[in-house]
């Protein structure tokens, strides 16, 4: 056991007791049963809509919690509510339980002391978690963790076309603009302040940088006017030539995948490897949609949930947490038919018979294979995307 699991333990330990939280497991489930947690999560995809829904029936079935899925459109309105609640004094019995979370966001709730624990050590199926192989399951926009929140699904960026459209799809950012410039309208982005909007552009940055790895670090303000340069000169060359000629942008991910299904676009970003074989088989997307990835990589993350300080029903989030590690839970999230999602579980540490579980998942057709995505890279600090969505606004709109 590591020193830093050892102290985990004890800061959980501590700050839990004095809370009223049960030191066993045991005693955190019997505390937890009849408890109604209220999960704030992003609701932009029926498919993870459905999931959730899913999730909700199993632990009200299996541990007698009623998860109720607080439909929000950005993950920063939930921390809004939560930073409120502190200023206005209600240190106990908040309106969120758990919250569906990562990069800037975790990073604001985490500087401000807003969360509860640490608390992932102490789930049951954290054991289960490939944190040395998946080092972004411990590590968010390179923000440890600290046990301050627990993964349930990852991702890693890949571009969709359809291929009875377009043949050879640009696999470089230098590319995707020479593309553009034969092909105006056919390329766009969702609006800057969905993730997938200001990914986007992180992405584009990943390869316009001249040394990547300063993006790992909190950008300064004159790293930030210099480092972003080039992708600043590539973007106003590109942005006329997009859908609309940059004058308009899908709201959601979705929202852009409707684009790609009726035609009006060629390329689309997700942040889903399966999204497209997952489109394909709920007849949403044509069968000959498929799926690549830009020739030098592309940005790979973790999804959390995570625990508001003054959550009202700890333990119950907790369980739920919990659940969304399970093989039970991953497997079915990873389905292609559901959501697609890779599993933050090292299969090898699983028994037998939850191995087979995930050894039995069909492939899509439009699905890359590990090999095929590659490693991913890892997300930038993020003050990159603060700053990018800031200075995009600054830019272009009038």
């Amino acid at each position: 056991m590591t020193r830093m699991f050892i102290a985990a333990l004890f800061l959980f330990s501590t700050s839990a007791h004095a809370q009223g939280i049960p030191d066993t497991w045991p005693g955190i489930l019997e505390k937890a049963r009849g408890q109604t947690v209220y999960f704030n999560a992003w609701a932009g995809d029926e498919n993870t809509n459905a999931f959730i829904a899913w999730a909700a029936d199993r632990v009200r079935e299996a541990y007698g919690i009623q998860l109720v899925h607080v439909k929000i459109t950005l993950t920063s309105e939930a921390v809004a509510r939560v930073v409120a609640e502190k200023a206005a004094g209600r240190h106990t019995g908040g309106s969120i339980d758990l919250i569906w979370i990562n990069g800037e966001n975790f990073l604001s709730l985490k500087e401000q002391g807003l969360l509860f624990g640490p608390f992932a050590q102490r789930l049951p199926h954290f054991a289960l978690v490939d944190a040395a192989g998946k080092p972004t399951t411990v590590i968010d926009f390179t923000v440890p963790v600290d046990g301050m929140e627990s993964p349930w699904r990852m991702a890693q960026i890949v571009y969709a076309y359809d291929s009875a459209r377009l043949k050879n799809p640009p696999r470089s950012v230098a590319a995707m603009l020479a593309w553009a410039r034969q092909n105006p309208g056919r390329i766009t982005h969702p609006q800057i302040r969905n993730f997938l909007g200001s990914t986007f552009l992180k992405q584009a940055l990943y390869e316009l940088v001249e040394d990547p790895k300063i993006l790992l670090a909190p950008a300064t303000d004159a790293d930030f006017v210099r480092v972003t340069a080039p992708l600043w000169r590539w973007y106003d060359e590109l942005k006329p030539r997009m859908w609309r000629k940059g004058e308009q942008f899908p709201e959601t991910g979705p929202a852009m995948r409707q684009l790609l299904a009726d035609g009006e676009i060629d390329i689309m970003i997700s942040f889903n490897p399966n999204e497209a074989t997952t489109a394909i088989g709920k007849g949403v997307l044509p069968h000959t949609v498929r799926t690549y990835v830009l020739e030098k990589g592309t940005i790979g993350n973790t999804s959390f949930v995570a625990i508001p300080f003054n959550a009202a029903h700890k333990e119950g989030a907790m369980v739920v947490a919990d659940f969304l590690l399970s093989p039970e839970s991953q497997s079915r999230a990873m389905h292609p038919a559901t959501m697609g999602n890779f599993t933050v579980l090292d299969l090898n540490r699983l028994t037998p018979a939850d191995r087979k579980r995930f050894e039995e998942l069909p492939r899509g057709v439009a699905t890359l294979s590990a090999a095929e995505l590659g490693r991913p890279l890892l997300e930038p600090h993020p003050s990159w995307m603060n700053g990018i969505v800031a200075e995009w606004e600054r830019r272009y709109i009038k």
